[in-house]
């Protein structure tokens, strides 16, 4: 099993390089009109894919947003989750101002009413799941008459225009792999091979009640941003997960409680090199993908099913055994993950390897 594993990695580690950044970039555009009642639109290639319909445009932004809003980058995503995507406008006296885009059926406490696009339907779908836009996606205003702005603060999108994100994803690591025990190795691998890019502070030993994990199913990332890797131990339907967090979030008062309880993991950079608000972990890669689960029983296609089909997966080893996916945790359990030793996420990547 582990020797399949390994040939898979390095299978797929190979052909990554072998892939052009031509034909490394995956684009699609959201567009989002504002106006109620219209249907928003995924644009790939030659298709329009409808999105849902949109229910409310944004009155006004939300300040101070929460803490990690800061760390992202005005004008573009700062936030990629199954109950919530969170666009930076402006980064005011050291606090974030955002405006949202939620699904009709969610629980999204960072999208404050009148400050959110709320499009018909439920999370973990649509540019929720499949299409959900990574951290630092731009965004833009494209007003009647064709013209497009940067999405800022001073110009909120008015009725009759358009919202508009431009998806692009390039050549991600394979995986990052975590040692979970205090100083233990934060680890990429990728065509240049294993590069260790953080330590663990504080490892993770249980599960807390996450409650956008409703959203999404047991081993799969519920959400990322600027300061926040949020990974589902719960099925679909159910509450229960854990967070990966940088040493800096410590600081914010929301995550106080963090440094006494089980279920963060806590990270701190190498050579100064800030994580929060950077790639590969908290900027450019990481999204929820799509909520169906398909074999689970079968750990020997783990590598094709993170690769093909945009989904984020995270594996574990409970006390250095075999690799295998998240036990099942709903809710607070404070000791439920005590016996993970080991951590690995798999960046989604769905480029196709062979091209002429």
């Amino acid at each position: 099993m582990y020797r399949y594993l390994l040939f898979l990695t390095l299978f797929f580690s190979t052909l990554q390089a072998s892939v052009s950044k031509a034909e490394a970039d995956l684009r699609w555009d959201v567009e989002i009109p504002m106006s109620v009642g219209s249907q928003a639109f995924v644009n790939f290639e030659d298709r329009k894919i409808p999105i849902g319909k949109v229910m409310k445009i944004p009155s006004s932004s939300r300040y101070p947003a929460y803490t990690a809003s800061a760390w992202g980058k005005p004008g573009r995503v700062c936030a990629s989750a199954v109950n919530a995507i969170h666009m930076l406008l402006s980064v005011e006296k050291g606090k974030g101002r955002t405006i949202s885009l939620i699904p009709s059926e969610t629980v999204a406490p960072a999208a404050t009413p009148g400050t959110a696009i709320v499009l018909e339907g439920k999370g973990g779908m649509g540019i929720f799941g499949a299409w959900a836009p990574p951290v630092g996606t731009p965004v833009t205003i494209r007003s009647p008459e064709g013209t497009e702005r940067p999405l800022t603060a001073d110009d909120l999108p008015r009725e009759g225009e358009t919202v508009k994100l431009r998806v692009e994803t390039f050549a991600p690591p394979l995986f990052v792999e975590i040692e979970n025990h205090p100083g233990g190795k934060v680890s990429t691998l990728s065509e240049r091979g294993y590069r260790t890019i953080a330590k663990v502070v504080r490892p993770v030993g249980g599960t807390g009640r996450f409650g956008g994990t409703l959203y999404q199913s047991v081993s799969r990332l519920r959400a990322n941003h600027t300061g926040v890797i949020d990974i589902s131990t719960s099925p679909y339907g159910e509450i229960g997960g854990f967070q990966i967090v940088p040493l800096k979030h410590g600081d914010s008062p929301e995550m106080a409680s963090m440094w006494h309880m089980t279920q963060w993991m806590i990270l701190a950079p190498l050579d100064g090199v800030p994580l929060a608000g950077n790639p590969p972990l908290f900027d450019g890669y990481l999204v929820p993908g799509p909520i169906q689960v398909e074999d689970q029983d079968n750990v020997n296609f783990l590598s094709l099913w993170a690769k093909y089909g945009r989904r984020s997966l995270a594996l574990c080893r409970i006390d250095g055994g075999p690799w295998r996916f998240l036990p099942e945790s709903i809710g607070r359990k404070d000791n439920s993950l005590k016996s993970l030793t080991h951590l690995r996420i798999y960046f989604p990547d769905d480029r196709e390897p062979l091209k002429d």
